[in-house]
């Protein structure tokens, strides 16, 4: 039965096609700040070529002159020469592969770390729609690919090639006609890497596709460990995991059975050449028309010349992997990404007051998923502006646009009366927090997390906002306080304590504008308590968007704006919003539900009637 990775060309796993060539220009753009160390590995190789030589060479001489004119003087001499050729042979190749090993570690880091780079300024949009697995992938296995084909392709191809050349013009020079027949092979040599080069390229594309995709699924699966156990659903996940291994066992399996009949194939032909050659230089020398150290000489550096050859042959196997692995990796490099400070001059002034204008604001994935419509909203200085609505309403793509997570696909965000679109992230984003329903903390320290808020915070600025976060007082309960590990994703700490520890480093970073997920379903009372005080904290003095999940939450807001697909219903303060006696007022009288989403929900079937 015939696998395949499923990807299309609408898939955004799905890396554009390109040719070998491109891959290979784009790659060698990576060689030149090391012009210096490249020419030295393939000077040490060439080296290495030539020191090679001496071995036929001597052979031929000591069978002919030494042995075959029984002159014993001359035999100790021209064996420690040919141990001399030998040693200088290997000390160049330990040069090459020392000065190759720091090359090639200089280059997998460029271009590693321009990957990474690049992958930091891609839109939000970009991830939404692609694995972090896939992503891991292309960084660490794909960057290694397109290295390997950089290094031993430029090395060893070169290298092959001069070192073809140069034993066929000894061989030319020695015996013509013995090197005619050795090179009758070589059309079928060059067909069979021509059909090797053509069809190689789409097995190795499945494999990496394959790979990407079980990687993909690995990291779910690990981040996801304990909904698995939860729900018991190992058996499940261990089938799910067996059709993606399956998958990349096919793949693989594809690429091994292709090699293993044509590298073999292809040294066959190579050597039914080395026999004709000893057919014809056999019956040469029992016709005493060429010596037997000469036949010698002419089959070992005959040797030489297939050796590379063949290890072309396996060049063109890395080079087919590469550019697989280059299509994945360029697309990355490809990918439009937001638009930078170079396209934004515009730099927020200070002191940042904090008025947001919404005018007419629209945004859209296509034309057929318009998420936004006609959006108007004006918070002044030091409000609390609070949205509502069902999920998918788009109250979070509203707060998103503020920071240009996403770009609006019609009308005008402005900050103090500047609009955001000409702003620069750094000056837009330093002026703007976010804290999320999630609370996300890095795998590092509780220090680590919070003053990634402000990386030049002093302590007594950091415990400061600790203690404003009601975080302090549990931080100093662990064992190593501050220095605490929090594990991966926080997952050492509680929902409430991430939540405090987040609202720390928002409080570090001490923003004018806050933008705030608000989240305390998952909470028991006396941790909720301690959130909104956080949060109170927070918002003190400050611009504030809360995505409330609550009515409680918002009874002080300034605005409240109620949002249905896409569009805001209603606006005004709690109070106001009642006496209107609208889809608020209605929600507020539901008392058998205490998340907002759940009350819209139940009375979305009424407002649609």
């Amino acid at each position: 039965m015939t696998r395949h990775s499923g990807l299309t060309a609408a898939d955004p796993a799905y890396a554009k096609k390109r040719s070998t060539w491109e891959v290979l220009r784009r790659v060698a753009v990576y060689l030149k700040p090391y012009q210096a160390l490249s020419l030295a590995t393939i000077a040490c190789a060439l080296l290495t070529v030539v020191c090679s030589f001496a071995y036929p060479k001597l052979t031929g001489y000591i069978i002919d002159q030494v042995i075959g004119k029984k002159q014993g003087d001359l035999l100790v001499p021209s064996i420690l020469m040919l141990l001399g050729a030998f040693l200088l042979r290997d000390l160049f190749d330990s040069l090459r592969i020392r000065i190759n090993n720091h090359l090639e570690q200089n280059v997998v880091f460029d271009m590693r770390r321009e990957v990474y780079g690049r992958l930091q300024r891609l839109p939000v949009g970009y991830f939404d729609q692609r694995s972090s697995g896939d992503l891991m992938t292309r960084v660490i296995e794909d960057v290694n690919s397109v290295e390997r084909v950089l290094i031993d392709g430029t090395e060893q191809g070169a290298v092959a090639i001069l070192s073809i050349f140069g034993v066929l013009g000894i061989l030319f020079y020695t015996n013509p006609t013995l090197t005619w027949l050795a090179l009758v092979p070589i059309p079928i040599l060059s067909a069979g890497a021509l059909w090797y080069t053509l069809t190689a390229h789409k097995r190795y594309r499945v494999q990496r596709e394959a790979s990407s995709a079980m990687n993909a699924l690995l990291m779910d699966n690990l981040q996801g460990v304990r909904q698995i156990k939860a729900f018991g659903r190992q058996d499940h996940e261990d089938v799910r995991f067996a059709e993606r291994a399956e998958h990349l066992r096919h793949g693989t399996l594809l690429i091994m059975r292709a090699w293993a009949n044509y590298s073999p194939a292809m040294k066959f032909v190579a050597s039914a050449g080395a026999v004709l050659v000893l057919w014809y230089g056999g019956m040469q020398v029992l016709a005493d028309k060429m010596s037997t150290g000469q036949l010698v000489e002419f089959l070992l550096f005959l040797g030489l010349f297939y050796e590379p050859v063949n290890r072309l042959h396996g060049l063109n196997q890395m080079m087919q992997a590469a550019r697989a692995a280059g299509e994945r990796v360029f697309d990355i490099m490809d990918a439009a990404p937001e638009r930078s400070s170079m396209e934004r001059h515009g730099k927020l002034k200070v002191p940042v007051r904090g008025e947001v204008i919404y005018q007419n604001v629209g945004f859209s994935y296509g034309p057929e998923k318009v998420v936004l419509k006609g959006i108007n909203l004006h918070a002044k200085p030091g409000e609390m502006i609070a949205l509502v609505g069902p999920t998918g309403a788009g109250k979070s793509t509203l707060v998103n646009l503020l920071p240009c997570f996403y770009e609006a696909t019609g009308g005008s965000i402005s900050i103090d009366g500047q609009e955001v679109s000409g702003l620069t992230l750094e000056s837009l984003r330093e002026h703007t927090s976010v804290v999320s329903q999630e609370a996300f903390l890095f795998n590092g320290t509780i220090r680590e997390n919070i003053l990634y808020g402000r990386l030049d915070a002093t302590e007594a600025e950091m415990i400061a906002a600790a203690q404003a976060a009601n975080c302090y007082e549990f931080i100093s309960r662990l064992p190593e306080g501050f220095d605490s590990k929090v594990g991966e994703r926080g997952v050492k700490l509680s929902v409430g304590e991430k939540q405090r520890v987040s609202i720390a480093r928002a409080l570090l970073k001490n923003s004018p504008i806050i933008i705030l997920d608000e989240a305390t379903a998952s909470v028991d009372t006396a941790t909720e308590k301690l959130i909104q005080e956080a949060f109170e904290h927070l918002m003190a003095g400050r611009t504030s968007f809360v995505i409330a999940h609550r009515l409680s939450t918002i009874r002080n807001a300034d605005q409240i704006l109620v949002l249905r697909h896409g569009e805001i219903i209603e606006r005004g303060n709690h109070e106001e919003l009642l006496e209107a006696g609208g889809l608020y007022a209605k929600l507020a009288r539901i008392q058998d539900t205490r998340s907002i989403e759940e009350g819209f929900e139940k009375l979305d079937s009424a407002l649609t009637q």
